[in-house]
C-alpha cells in the first residue's frame, strides 16, 4: 500500500492557520478516524449517510494533503454513488488501511516541522 502525503499542502495549511495548524490537524486526522468508522457503520444500512461520510473523508484529507486517503475515499464514494455496495465494501478494506498510513504519517510530519 502506497500512502501519499503533499507536503507542500500542509505548509501552505500552516502558513495560513499559523498556531492553530497543529491543533487543527490533530482534529482533522481524528475526524479521517471517525468518518471512516461511519463509511463503515452505515454502509450496510444508510447508503446516502455512507456516500455523504465517504464525500467528506475525501475533501478533508485533500485538504491536509493526505492524497492516497483522498482517492481512496474518492472510489468508495463513487462506488455508493453507482450503486456497487459489494464493491465499496471491498474498497474499505484499502480506506482502513490509506487511514492508518495516512495518520502515521501525518504525526511523524508535524512532530518534525511543529
Amino acid at each position: 500500500m502506497n500512502v501519499t502525503i503533499d507536503e507542500a499542502c500542509l505548509d501552505t495549511m500552516q502558513s495560513l492557520l499559523g498556531e492553530q495548524f497543529s491543533d487543527t490537524l490533530v482534529f482533522c486526522i481524528s475526524e479521517f478516524e471517525r468518518l471512516e468508522r461511519e463509511v463503515r457503520e452505515s454502509l450496510p444500512v444508510d447508503l446516502e449517510a455512507a456516500t455523504r461520510n465517504a464525500h467528506s473523508l475525501k475533501s478533508n484529507a485533500a485538504q491536509f494533503g493526505a492524497m492516497s486517503l483522498s482517492d481512496s475515499a474518492r472510489e468508495v464514494e463513487m462506488l455508493l454513488l453507482q450503486g456497487d455496495v459489494n464493491a465499496a465494501k471491498e474498497a474499505l478494506g484499502s480506506l482502513s488501511q490509506q487511514v492508518i498510513g495516512s495518520t502515521a504519517k501525518l504525526q511523524q510530519w508535524l512532530m518534525a516541522n511543529a
